[in-house]
């Protein structure tokens, strides 16, 4: 087994793990991002299981079939025709036990076989050390490695992003990388599949915005830009085209109504900053986000609003708001539409 090397982070030494072939007895594998928590789990299983025994050797433990007898004797069970057996435990969280269950994990954890790893797998629990069960902790810290998956960065993501590309034999440029973040909100997950439904779309090699824009659904977030994109240009029926669309893809419309909201709110603190002869570091850090590509279209579409209209738009948004919700309107997509129209009407002022 490899040696828990504690000044490394836990994904780099998992990363070296499945590199050398040799393996920590405990992992605890938890984060935001799902997709890179799959994908490393699964790397783990092909590592240690893959092949005619894999059922004998894989154990997956649920909330419905856990106990702790159970996990010891899979635990104990020898590999058949492998070097390795993997267990797997879904969403048990050690720091929330009883202290008898925790002593009894203290002393399970230290005397972990060699021929076994075992993994704690996060997806509805959320996984967070507790420093006050300091015998609990110094065992998982001695014996294992925590994992955490974190959203990836703008950069990161791009990269990703050509990565997978070039493996389907394409290319795409860093400002269409982060058209497509935008587009989808930096999900790894739903990036995979975009990916791949724009690779078979695409009948060039290299990407284009058209080939994006045709094949992905953008999340909410980046549909409600579009409709304030077009409302900008004056454009209405354009505007009430995409909110359409909205209606369409069965978006809900409080959904909806927050989200724009939430957006006419960001264009205002965008013009609010630039107004003050701040920059785009003062949006970011207003916004806590240390991606820029968003803030750099918050402030270019800002841009073509005055500060009258983006008050106005609030006020709207707010009486909106107010309508929906107290009923006085059981037709909530009416409301939106209504909406849209002040909108129009006040950008053609």
């Amino acid at each position: 087994m490899a040696k828990v090397n504690s000044a490394q982070t836990g994904l780099a030494e998992l990363k070296q793990h499945l590199k050398s072939g040799e393996f920590a007895p405990l992992y605890f594998f938890y984060g935001e991002e799902r997709y890179l928590q799959e994908y490393y789990l699964s790397a783990l299983r092909k590592k240690l299981v893959d092949g005619p025994m894999e059922e004998f050797n894989y154990r997956r433990f649920t909330t419905e079939n856990f106990s702790l007898s159970a996990l010891k004797d899979a635990v104990e069970a020898l590999p058949m025709m492998a070097e390795y057996t993997l267990v797997q435990v879904d969403d048990f969280d050690p720091f929330a036990q009883n202290e008898e269950t925790r002593k009894y994990l203290t002393e399970f954890f230290a005397d972990l076989p060699d021929t076994c790893c075992l993994v704690f797998y996060y997806d509805t629990v959320k996984y967070s050390r507790n420093g006050t069960m300091k015998k609990l902790l110094a065992a998982i810290t001695e014996h294992g490695v925590e994992v955490e998956f974190q959203k990836q960065s703008q950069q990161e993501l791009a990269e990703w992003i050509s990565r997978h590309f070039r493996a389907l034999e394409k290319t795409i440029t860093p400002d269409l990388c982060q058209h497509l973040i935008f587009l989808t909100g930096g999900d790894m997950t739903t990036l995979h599949s975009e990916i791949l439904k724009i690779a078979s779309y695409s009948r060039m090699s290299a990407i284009s915005k058209l080939d994006i824009d045709m094949v992905v659904e953008p999340v909410l977030s980046a549909a409600v830009f579009d409709v304030t994109d077009a409302l900008s240009e004056k454009n209405f029926d354009r505007a009430m085209g995409k909110l359409r669309d909205l209606f369409q893809n069965r978006e809900e419309p409080i959904a909806v109504l927050a989200a724009v909201g939430s957006h006419f709110r960001r264009l205002y603190l965008a013009k609010t900053i630039t107004s003050a002869g701040k920059g785009l570091d003062v949006l970011m850090e207003a916004l806590s986000t240390n991606k820029d590509y968003y803030p750099r279209k918050l402030m270019n579409q800002a841009s073509r609003f005055s500060q009258n209209f983006l008050s106005a738009a609030l006020r709207a948004c707010f009486e909106a708001d107010s309508a929906m919700k107290s009923n006085q309107s059981k037709d909530s997509e009416r409301v939106l539409e209504l909406l849209l129209l002040t909108l129009a009407q006040e950008a053609n002022r």
